[in-house]
């Protein structure tokens, strides 16, 4: 469990604007803290398969929120340029910005 004010350190790091909170930036940074945690907490506890479980669920939460980001960002863009088909790899091809900013930040092992 993340402590609110490592949260709220995230939360201010990766906000859009001063009000934010529940942006998919922010979001996807705070699954991977917690995530890195339970991963540290496996290390030392191998059988703990009920927080196993729940690491299985964050980690398909934040590829499910990162999906939903590149779709997004991609309808944005095609919006604003000229229409071409959407390819998974385009789509994922959008969500680079914000999976490096996440990447430079969290160190998830």
């Amino acid at each position: 469990m993340l402590a609110s004010a490592k949260k709220t350190d995230i939360i201010e790091k990766f906000r859009t604007h001063d009000s934010d909170t529940g942006s998919p930036e922010v979001q996807i940074a705070i699954l991977s803290e917690r995530i890195g945690e339970l991963t540290e907490h496996f290390k030392e506890h191998k059988k703990d398969h009920g927080s196993r479980r729940g690491l299985l669920m964050l980690v398909s939460k934040r590829r499910a929120t990162l999906t939903v980001t590149a779709r997004l960002s991609a309808s944005w863009e095609s919006a604003s340029n000229a229409p071409s088909p959407e390819t998974p790899f385009k789509l994922w091809k959008h969500a680079r910005p914000v999976l490096i900013r996440l990447q430079t930040s969290c160190k998830v092992n």
